[in-house]
């Protein structure tokens, strides 16, 4: 009987317009938002002029890239090692 009534309340929660969420912003700041996200997806503000990079700076940006390599992962970090962190709460 228990089971009954509580599957009975959760259907009628669950089943009720109440619960959904409306399609779309629901308030001018967030229309605006979403406006600006769209921007790129959409290229509508895509300027007319074609960026391109010189070899010089592909080469800079690779060489970049490659020395990010370079730096040794450590297996495990040391807790003190980073700093000092000053305010907040101690607990």
């Amino acid at each position: 009987m228990k089971g009954s009534i509580s599957f009975c309340i959760l259907l009628a929660l669950t089943s009720g317009g109440a619960w959904a969420i409306e399609a779309g912003p629901s308030s001018a700041q967030q229309q605006e938002t979403e406006n600006w996200l769209q921007l790129q997806p959409r290229a509508t503000a895509a300027s007319p002029i074609k960026q391109v990079s010189t070899q010089a700076e592909r080469e800079a940006s690779f060489q970049r890239w490659l020395k990010s390599y370079t730096h040794e992962i450590s297996e495990f970090y040391e807790q003190g090692a980073g700093g000092k962190v000053s305010g907040g709460n101690s607990h």
